[in-house]
Formats: C-alpha cells, sequence, structure tokens
C-alpha cells in the first residue's frame, strides 16, 4: 500500500511504514517539502493511489466535499510525542491497511480505529 504522509507528522512515521514493507513518502520527501500544498497532496494522492496522513482536518472536508484525496487516514491523537505515535500506529498498520479494502477514511485516534463508511 502507499501512503504520503503530511508536514504535521514525524518524517520517522513515513520510515517506519516503509521499513514495515509499504510505500511512504513524506512531505519532506517533495520539491516544495513541509510548504506543499493541500491541492497538490491530493492530487499526488489520486494520480499515485496514495492514502494521506495527516492531522488536518480540512483534508476530511475536502474528502466529503470533493472525493479528495483518494483515501484519507485521520491522525486524531491531539497531542502525542513522535515515539508514542508509531508505537500506537505500527500494531495497527495491517489491520489500518485491510480497513482501506472496504473504506477511504479511517481514523486513528489513541483509543480506536474508527472506520467511516
Amino acid at each position: 500500500m502507499k501512503f504520503l504522509v503530511n508536514a504535521q507528522l514525524p518524517k520517522r512515521l513515513a520510515s517506519a511504514i516503509n521499513d514495515a514493507g509499504h510505500d511512504a513518502l513524506h512531505t519532506l520527501d517533495l520539491a516544495d517539502g513541509n510548504r506543499t500544498t493541500d491541492a497538490y497532496i491530493n492530487e499526488l494522492s489520486i494520480r499515485n493511489e496514495r492514502i494521506v496522513i495527516t492531522k488536518d482536518a480540512d483534508f476530511v472536508d475536502s474528502l466529503l466535499l470533493f472525493q479528495r484525496p483518494w483515501k484519507l487516514l485521520l491522525i486524531s491523537t491531539g497531542n502525542i510525542t513522535n515515539n508514542d505515535l508509531i508505537q500506537l500506529f505500527l500494531p495497527r498498520l495491517h489491520t489500518i491497511v485491510e480497513s482501506f479494502q472496504s473504506s477511504s477514511f479511517v481514523e486513528l485516534s489513541r483509543n480506536d480505529l474508527i472506520i467511516h463508511r
């Protein structure tokens, strides 16, 4: 599965996803880095069938109104250390991937993985 990790999340998350056998880019890997626009992220997501991982609720609105990005994983943990985020994320990665077989919008909170239909 292919992912695109947005600016407010650590590059280490993309690295951890890659280490788990998936294809993940971080906005820092793109030409405009963390200044990459939401519109470009949406376009890249659709063109390359990448799931956008973000904390930015603007992407939820965009998905619900315009079906952009291709698929979305919203991180709704609030403030969390990078280590805690990765420790929360990695054990759920397989389930996250499976969830996107039936949904285009999944949310990871501190306590739950929510599959939006």
